[in-house]
């Protein structure tokens, strides 16, 4: 890691004495853009609400979330770059939707609530805090192509409590190939040619309020759960659901009957639709679910033994020329990884 800070130093991108550091009023471009973001965030075309009184967001809305996530992505893609060094290839090609398979047979998720059960009654797979997950999200902007960059990311908790963090680049040569493995000892180790983003190792800390505190393995409890990490005024509708099961999947790696308590949770949530199976990035063999948005269009992923989730994928459903959206477009996914 030594070279590559030695690279950034000489790099000097932006030195510290840059006018662009300086506080003052906006640029023309700059405040026309923020005018034209904070516009669309009201409740214009496209809010309303969904199947059963669902609340759904503004596509302004969802616009705005994409447009700063994007800030963010093309952040840490810059920093990529630059550790990986000149020689490796960027990764700037958008995955395509993962595709249904048009000789599969729909599977209903109260079929796959029942194995989810039968699986966790066997007592097979425990709870473990931490998450192996390989993520992308759409870079976006009005006057330059997406830059995009995916990452898998290793998150492992100790017995003290303190916690390690281990982020790297995916292989752009290949896209979607795992790029990172769980050794025997149970740390995360680089595989292929994985750059390594960042490598971070946390003091102990605890905390009883959820995410962090463990995820009960009842319906009824997990919702409260669910509801209270997302910081929700009310039971959570479906797209906070899918927001929330993201977040509980990015801090833990479930167990057989939290497996059950969240495919239940999914299969009493109104919208959802089962279409058929899909090959998900990681080659595994799932059942999908669709919900449609306000302008957003998401699929879950779930195994069709045991009613894990494996993966959530988000696709623009109308375009966004501006940001160069066409509708089908991916805009992020997650596949998590057991």
């Amino acid at each position: 890691m030594a070279d590559e800070l030695e690279l950034l130093r000489r790099a000097n991108p932006v030195p510290g004495d840059d006018a662009r550091f300086g506080e003052g009023p906006l640029g023309h471009e700059a405040e026309s853009r923020l005018h034209h973001l904070m516009a669309g965030t009201g409740t214009g075309a496209g809010a309303g609400t969904g199947t059963g009184g669902e609340r759904r967001p503004g596509r302004g809305c969802i616009r705005l979330a994409w447009a700063l996530a994007a800030t963010v992505v093309v952040a840490v893609t810059a920093t990529a770059l630059l550790l990986a060094g000149p020689s490796t290839t960027p990764a700037v090609a958008a995955p395509r939707p993962l595709v249904v398979r048009a000789d599969s047979t729909p599977v209903p998720l109260d079929a796959l609530v029942e194995r989810a059960e039968r699986d966790a009654a066997d007592g097979s797979g425990g709870l473990r805090k931490g998450t192996h997950v390989q993520s992308w999200s759409v870079g976006m902007s009005e006057d330059k192509p997406p830059v995009t960059l995916p990452v898998e990311r290793v998150v492992r908790w100790n017995a003290d409590d303190s916690h390690t963090e281990l982020v790297v680049a995916t292989d752009p040569r290949h896209p979607g190939r795992r790029v990172l493995t769980d050794a025997d000892d149970g740390r995360p180790r680089l595989v292929d040619d994985g750059h390594v983003i960042s490598e971070q190792t946390f003091p102990p800390s605890w905390s009883d309020a959820p995410p962090q505190s463990p995820p009960p393995h009842d319906a009824t409890r997990l919702r409260a759960y669910l509801r209270e990490a997302q910081h929700l005024d009310a039971p959570p509708t479906t797209s906070e659901l899918l927001d929330a099961t993201a977040v509980l999947l990015d801090t833990w790696t479930l167990g057989a009957r939290e497996n059950a308590a969240l495919a239940r949770l999914l299969a009493d949530a109104k919208g959802l639709r089962s279409v058929g199976q899909v090959t998900d990035r990681l080659g595994r063999l799932g059942q999908a679910y669709v919900y449609d948005g306000a302008g957003y269009r998401r699929m879950l992923i779930m195994d069709p033994a045991t009613g894990a989730v494996l993966g959530l994928e988000a696709t623009a459903a109308v375009d966004e020329p501006e940001y160069g959206v066409e509708a089908g477009d991916v805009m992020d996914y997650s596949a998590w990884i057991r």
